[in-house]
């Protein structure tokens, strides 16, 4: 099974820099036009099931990309929460502190600690591992998609070393035994 799980267009939070977590905000113009070119991207695949956060960003995103498609919404495919930094802007805050804080998560904010958001990215990935399907499609934020990542290679990433861009689609592989990265685009 290929399971091809996008990251949302281009939001409003993004777009002003602005630490944003579970906070439901909008794709801006920009956004839009980046989930057209998912939609290229996932262009000719026969997706079996598809999935999306319920947060509108990546909802907006799956229904741009994939029109036809009517994905089951699940709050497991939501970014990490980031409990009461959402609205902070990203840049007063020193880059050796936003590592720190990716590594270890929220939890002094209210929001998760990296083993609650890691516990969550694995739940989904096990979820999948029980379908047959051929192709999955899965519409979700850049740290759900990181960490999926992380869980896949079994190894501790630093989120800043990953070119994540609006859109990226990572590519992943299900054996039935094994998980494997397949592929990662960045439009």
């Amino acid at each position: 099974m290929k399971v091809y799980v996008v990251r949302h267009g281009q939001s409003t939070s993004n777009l002003a820099g602005i630490s944003c977590g579970w906070t439901d905000v909008d794709l801006t113009p920009q956004g839009e036009q980046d989930a057209l070119k998912a939609k290229d991207i996932l262009n000719g695949i026969a997706f079996d099931k598809v999935y999306s956060s319920d947060l509108l960003r990546a909802r907006r995103t799956a229904a741009i990309a994939l029109p036809d498609a009517t994905p089951e919404l699940t709050p497991l495919l939501r970014e990490i929460n980031v409990g009461n930094m959402a609205g902070t802007v990203l840049s007063t805050i020193p880059l050796e502190r936003r590592i720190r804080l990716r590594r270890e998560g929220y939890h002094e904010f209210g929001g998760e600690t990296h083993d609650e958001f890691q516990s969550r990215a694995r739940d989904f990935l096990s979820q999948l591992e029980t379908l047959d399907c051929e192709n999955v499609a899965v519409f979700t934020h850049a740290g759900l998609l990181i960490s999926m990542l992380e869980a896949i290679l079994a190894a501790p990433i630093i989120h800043q070393n990953v070119r994540c861009a609006n859109c990226a689609v990572g590519i992943f592989e299900y054996t039935g035994a094994q998980w494997k990265l397949y592929g990662w685009i960045n439009p």
